[in-house]
């Protein structure tokens, strides 16, 4: 799931001329692979301007990538609590919660997503993602009960080709 992560990345980063340059310079940081750098260098940031939505935004992506989930996860749940308007915190929250396979957990946060923006397309686009997973362990628990029904193999493996993953 961490490629959901960067797909918000772009639309939360408008920010004004003057915190642009730390923001691109953690980025860039962030593009070649030197994540601590840049975590190191957007706590500094956040330390003198701790209200900084975009600057909060990449440090949960940076968290999540350096695989601090559960302090990827209170960033982005702070922001969703300071700014119930942005989509994109959402979103990344429905990527940690089904990447822990939580997905009634992360279809409500991409239901939020949609409703702050519907025009925001990698909701969209995670929160199928999310269902075709809701519905591949519905059809399995189904099996799991009545493994005479014809119609579930069929549904299944559907599903499975959707998510890209094999029959076990």
């Amino acid at each position: 799931m961490p490629a959901l992560l960067r797909l918000a990345l772009a639309g939360m980063l408008a920010v004004g001329v003057a915190r642009a340059d730390e923001h691109a310079e953690v980025q860039r940081l962030q593009a070649t692979g030197q994540t601590g750098p840049a975590l190191a260098r957007a706590e500094q940031f956040l330390a003198a301007k701790p209200k900084d939505a975009p600057m909060r935004f990449l440090r949960g992506v940076l968290l999540a990538e350096s695989r601090r989930e559960a302090e990827a996860s209170e960033v982005f749940q702070r922001l969703v609590e300071d700014y119930p308007e942005l989509p994109e915190p959402y979103n990344n929250l429905a990527a940690l919660y089904a990447a822990a396979g939580d997905y009634d957990r992360a279809k409500a946060a991409l239901d939020q997503a949609v409703r702050a923006n519907p025009s925001f397309a990698a909701a969209h686009e995670n929160l199928g993602d999310v269902l075709a997973m809701m519905a591949l362990r519905a059809y399995q628990r189904a099996q799991q009960l009545e493994p005479a029904n014809a119609a579930l193999p069929g549904k299944l493996k559907l599903v499975r080709q959707l998510l890209g993953r094999p029959a076990p």
